[in-house]
């Protein structure tokens, strides 16, 4: 139980230091970045599997690269349902996933309880 929510802690600081990195990303406190990444999680969970189903032949097509426009279009719909989230531009939510990903990989490794 602890490790899980170290994880959800490591993942709403990561969206905080992703929304201060790039310009377009806004959000609004630890709060809603701690409901925020539950969104996430949700969307990963259900919504994210049925998009790579329906775009396997252009990720195929790009050699994985169409996955990144998923990881966008996830990272969009979670500010789209998150109250106090908000991402200006798609270009906005590729550079967001990317650095999200980036952040909380570092930030995993150096709060790693094992």
């Amino acid at each position: 139980m602890f490790q899980f929510i170290l994880t959800w802690v490591i993942t709403a600081l990561s969206l905080l230091i992703t929304a201060y990195l790039i310009p377009g990303i806004t959000i609004n406190g630890f709060t809603v970045a701690a409901i925020a990444t539950a969104v996430m999680g949700l969307i990963n969970a259900i919504v994210k599997p049925i998009l790579l189903l329906f775009t396997l032949p252009l990720t195929i097509l790009s050699l994985g690269l169409f996955l990144f426009v998923v990881n966008a279009i996830s990272f969009s719909l979670v500010s789209y349902f998150t109250p106090g989230f908000t991402v200006n531009s798609f270009l906005d939510a590729l550079f967001g996933s990317i650095i999200l990903s980036i952040v909380s990989g570092f930030l995993g490794k150096i709060f790693e309880a094992e």
